[in-house]
């Protein structure tokens, strides 16, 4: 049994030297090149920075030992040497069962690589690799300047470099799946994965944690000294918190022993007996840390002292509340819930007790609000053809007015809400709706909630139409019928005198239908007229009529309610035409190569006969004895039909118009560019030829553009053609009659404008990665409930997200609106106009630098109603906000140190304190 092992040895000890002398030789014509080497289990090869003599010497001294079980292959020459195969083939092949595995064997290949040079040691069984060495193990990758492996204690160690100062100039980077470091020194046991570092950098999520000496127990657990917890990401942080020693589990929890505070390297005398920093992803249960305000009107208080509390991964809730001094408080609950793919949703209920100064003081002041807010979607994909969603934003009138530091919502008196279910069945034409809505004023205090709002339709239906289509289809064929029905019931009430019984009183309910019939005609003279001949019917239904009757002893109007159920109907035919004519003007020598105009004219003729003759009547309205007519259904929640026979025309004339500019830059198709003049404006009107007086309806004019890609302008106005009397009712008579040319007067009339400019930003990359952050913040089924309560702290606090890529931006919007109204008393109208700007811009006095303000001015006023500014400093990891409202009945100044990182949000230097007149 012996001499096939010795023979076996003699012909793999000469193979051992052949390929050595090859790949030496080898070697020295690459001198240059990077060698790479790999761990295998058959053959040992020595690199050739390795003397020769040594060499002899080491094979010599090998012959009487048993064969190293190590090979070091370069992974470039493994596939070169066909020679060495076919040698390999002729050795005589054994029994792998007659070896035997060594104990300090690895349980999977190392692999190295070196810039420099590799030196290996077989009796000392140790690799020593020079110049940028990467090693891979397992999930194991460590690179490093100088690092070294011994087989025997499987240790591997790695160090960094220096230059002649003692200035570091390259590190030990280590990685093991998601664990991640930097250091000076390692040591580590390939076999027990333990290892030990010196002068140490590592990121845990948003930590940093800094130590001299490193002890990594397991690929979980880590211990460290004499270091640094921060959240800033330089080797020399500007703050963190100073500990002597530490234990990490990875993404879960850093535990540290008495710790404190430092700011740059200076120490802050503010000790602790232990700090735990929870670095587990995702959400977790904890407490929400409360800040310091002062406020005149409600003493010294804490705010956002709470509990966030996780149930489930679908449901959680947090809880904050509000305390001053003056004995005021609020309380919130706030659950939310979410299931991918499914449903997402949010709640939150506040319960507001207000109370401005002491009791007995003149200015005291109490108050007990509540506001409910919820919104819920589902994913369309959930149940194709249903949905269900809400939009709640309900409370008592007077909570908006008692929220500090928030001008926007102290100004909002108008609050809506929607709950909605919808059905739509796959196959059939049918789609059904079903509604609860809410609106609310809060000046007048007047609270109004439609429930239910049911709505159900049949799409447009071709009787006539064939089931399988061929050829030319006949006129008939695309007659269509389609039906729309609504029924509604409506309450209201004021919330400072809510009764039962007056709420009941003030139920109404409708409904109406629609029927409408079309003929879709094929166009003629060559598609340039469109005809579409029509047909419907219409149906009210109507709870109750009103009847007044001028009252000559109490000289006013009295008004007598019949309830019930009435009918108001209309039965209309129609005919309309419609074209579009282009005209272009060509020009030469100029930039401006052409201007389009397009013109869209229809003209439509119909015929309605007026059913509801009976319900007008005609009574005097003030001690004048002026005459108005009214109808009984005036209160109809679907409004009422004319009294007048309508057979008339009605004509539209709509228009765009734009230019080509040739550009000064580009050549070819790009040189040409399309430039949008105006979007869209022209009139509407119409003429009753069987009214017998005012058979000109007025003219509806509009207009809206984007100039220049930035200013956006929309208009509109209304045009009566006929004169007034003394207090301002229509007469019939032309406002052109008379002598002097008049046009007519504008009844009520509006224009708005809105422009948005800013700086291109600094880093163009940056600002790209901020957008889709955004997008995918907002589009985020999982935080969609969270994103308006996100948004709503943004506008409160436009400071603590500052742009700082953006140099400048400014927006502005202007409006103004006039409309005629009638006097309560019948005895005239009174025409309200109304304007004002809102405008707001941010500039970077320096990189590090932000001065914002945003505000409201009232042309009617002439006064400033809100202005808010803010100073934001950029401080690399952390951040300073100082936001002041001068201006309005509440205002307040606020400054804020905090750093930016998540994890530490609420360690927060904070100061803030409310004003009011």
């Amino acid at each position: 049994m012996c001499e096939p092992n010795k023979f076996s040895l003699k012909y793999l000890l000469i193979t051992v030297f052949t390929v050595s002398l090859i790949f030496a030789q080898s070697w020295k014509t690459n001198a240059n090149t990077n060698l790479r080497f790999s761990v295998t289990r058959d053959l040992t090869f020595y690199s050739d920075t390795i003397p020769t003599s040594t060499k002899d010497s080491l094979l010599k001294k090998n012959k009487k030992t048993a064969v190293d079980t190590t090979t070091l292959v370069p992974f470039e020459k493994l596939n070169n040497f066909q020679s060495l195969r076919d040698t390999i083939k002729n050795v005589p092949k054994m029994d792998s069962f007659s070896f035997r595995i060594s104990k300090d064997s690895l349980s999977a290949p190392v692999y190295y690589e070196a810039a420099d040079s590799a030196v290996v040691f077989v009796k000392d069984n140790k690799v020593v690799l020079f110049g940028n060495t990467k090693t891979k193990y397992n999930d194991v990758d460590l690179s490093a300047p100088e690092m070294s492996l011994d087989q025997k204690s499987q240790i591997l160690t790695a160090v960094n470099r220096k230059d002649s100062n003692d200035v570091i100039l390259e590190r030990v980077h280590f990685r093991q799946g998601e664990d991640a470091f930097q250091t000076d020194t390692i040591w580590y046991n390939f076999k027990t994965q333990k290892g030990v570092t010196k002068n140490t950098f590592t990121a845990q999520n948003e930590l940093f944690i800094q130590a001299e000496q490193f002890k990594k127990v397991n690929n979980e657990i880590t211990f460290a000294s004499n270091g640094v917890l921060t959240t800033c990401n330089l080797d020399e942080p500007h703050f963190g918190f100073r500990y002597q020693k530490i234990k990490v589990v990875n993404n879960k929890v850093a535990v540290t022993g008495p710790i404190h505070p430092e700011f740059e390297k200076v120490p802050i005398p503010i000790y602790l007996p232990f700090g735990f920093f929870p670095m587990k992803k995702g959400r977790h249960s904890g407490v929400l840390s409360p800040q310091f305000t002062a406020n005149d009107e409600m003493g010294l208080g804490l705010e956002g002292l709470g509990y966030y509390k996780v149930l489930s991964d679908n449901f959680d809730i947090t809880l904050r509340s509000n305390i001053y001094s003056y004995g005021g408080w609020s309380a919130n609950i706030t659950p939310s819930y979410r299931k991918r793919y499914r449903y997402s949703g949010q709640m939150n209920l506040s319960i507001q007790n207000t109370k401005y100064n002491f009791k007995g003081d003149p200015d005291y002041v109490k108050n007990l609000g509540y506001m409910l807010t919820w919104s819920h979607s589902v994913d369309s994909r959930a149940r194709p053809g249903t949905n269900f969603s809400a939009t709640v934003n309900a409370g008592s009138t007077l909570y908006n007015s008692y929220v500090p530091n928030n001008p926007n919502r102290n100004f909002q008196n108008k609050m809506g809400s929607s709950i909605t279910y919808s059905k739509a069945w796959a196959g059939k034409p049918f789609n059904l709706t079903v509604s609860a809505n809410h609106n609310q004023d809060n000046a007048l205090h007047l609270v109004t909630l439609n429930l239910p709002d049911v709505g159900f339709t049949v799409s447009t239906q071709y009787p006539f139409q064939r089931k399988e289509l061929a050829g030319t289809p006949k006129w008939y064929e695309k007659l269509g019928v389609a039906y729309n029905g609504t029924i509604r019931s409506q309450v209201a009430f004021y919330d400072t005198a809510f009764r039962l019984k007056q709420l009941m009183d003030t139920l109404q309910w409708g409904g109406q239908h629609n029927f409408p019939i079309t003929l879709s005609l094929p166009p003629i003279f060559g598609g340039r007229l469109i005809l579409s001949p029509g047909i419907s019917y219409e149906q009210k239904l109507i709870a109750q009529k009103v009847r007044r009757s001028w009252n000559s002893t109490k000289q006013k109007l009295d008004t007598i309610t019949s309830k019930g159920l009435f009918v108001d109907q209309k039965i209309s035919t129609s005919f309309g035409i419609s074209t579009a004519l282009f005209g272009t003007f060509q020009f030469k020598d100029s930039r401006v190569t052409a201007l389009r105009h397009v013109m869209r004219p229809s003209l439509s003729m119909s015929y309605s006969p007026s059913f509801s003759k009976k319900h007008f009547y005609k009574t005097q309205v003030d001690t004048s004895g002026r005459i108005l007519p009214f109808s009984e259904f005036e209160t109809s929640m679907y409004g009422y039909y004319g009294e007048q026979d309508f057979g008339g025309m009605g004509f539209t004339f709509d228009n765009n118009l734009e230019m080509k500019v040739r550009s000064k830059k580009d050549t070819g198709e790009n040189a040409i560019k399309k430039v949008r003049l105006l979007d869209g404006f022209g009139f509407n009107t119409g003429y009753n030829f069987l009214n017998k007086t005012r058979k000109l309806s007025p003219f509806n004019f509009y207009l809206f553009t984007t100039l220049f890609e930035k200013i956006n302008i929309n208009a509109s106005t209304v045009l009566d053609p006929y004169q007034v009397d003394s207090k301002g009712f229509s007469i019939d008579k032309y406002a052109w009659e008379g002598g002097k040319f008049k046009m007519g007067r504008f009844s009520n009339g509006s224009i708005s404008m809105s422009t948005d400019f800013k700086s291109k930003p600094k880093d163009e990359k940056k600002d790209q990665e901020k957008k889709q952050q955004e997008k995918n913040f907002l589009n985020d089924p999982i935080l969609g409930s969270e994103v308006q309560s996100q948004l709503d702290y943004m506008r409160r606090n436009p400071s603590e997200f500052v742009d700082f890529n953006i140099p400048w931006s400014v927006s502005l919007q202007f409006s103004v609106v006039f409309n005629e109204r009638m006097k309560p008393d019948y005895s005239g109208f009174i025409k309200d106009f109304s304007s004002n700007m809102n405008f707001n811009g941010s500039f970077s006095l320096t990189p590090k630098w932000n001065f914002s303000m945003n505000g409201y001015y009232d042309f009617n006023l002439k006064a400033i109603q809100t202005f808010q500014m803010s100073i934001s400093r950029e401080m690399h990891c952390w951040q300073m906000s100082i936001n002041v409202t001068p201006i309005g009945p509440y205002r307040y100044f606020n400054i804020s140190i905090n750093p930016k990182s998540g994890l530490l949000q609420d360690l927060k230097i904070n100061r803030t304190r409310f004003f009011s007149n």
